[in-house]
């Protein structure tokens, strides 16, 4: 199976894909300042290009485990695409995804420059990152690592 992981957010959307043979999710170019009909022009030719058969939503709960506005947003999100494409989504947890991308990609940007790490922000990296990171979250969940060997 491939999958589409997607972080959402109003001014970027993060992008990565994966399978379950290789179990590696790799983060894609983000869609950045797109207007919305575009958003989901650009995701319905990425799940008819890449075969995807599940896309995997990051799902923004709170820490104390409740809904919030942002759900509510991402929600919306959802049934808009649910209406343009025919493979199953699904919500995932992404608390303190993002957080981690930046773990992963600040490091990076910290030994340039504050203004690289602004960019990086700005550019989605970090938010396609945080997508790669729900769906390895996903991957891993299925039992079978990248290093098994059949």
């Amino acid at each position: 199976m491939n999958f589409i992981g997607i972080d959402y957010g109003e001014k970027r959307i993060g992008l990565s894909v994966g399978d379950d043979e290789l179990c590696i999710a790799v983060p894609l170019k983000p869609i950045v300042h797109v207007n919305r009909c575009d958003v989901f022009s650009v995701l319905l030719n990425l799940v008819i290009e890449r075969k995807i058969d599940l896309v995997l939503v990051g799902y923004p709960i709170n820490m104390d485990n409740s809904v919030g506005f942002k759900a509510k947003e991402v929600d919306a999100f959802i049934a808009k695409l649910e209406k343009i494409i025919d493979v199953p989504v699904e919500r995932i947890d992404e608390r303190l995804t993002t957080v981690q991308a930046d773990g992963v990609l600040g490091p990076v940007a910290n030994r340039k420059s504050m203004k690289s790490r602004i960019k990086s922000r700005r550019s989605g990296a970090i938010d396609s990152m945080a997508a790669a990171i729900i769906l390895q979250d996903y991957l891993d969940s299925l039992g079978r690592k990248a290093y098994d060997v059949d």
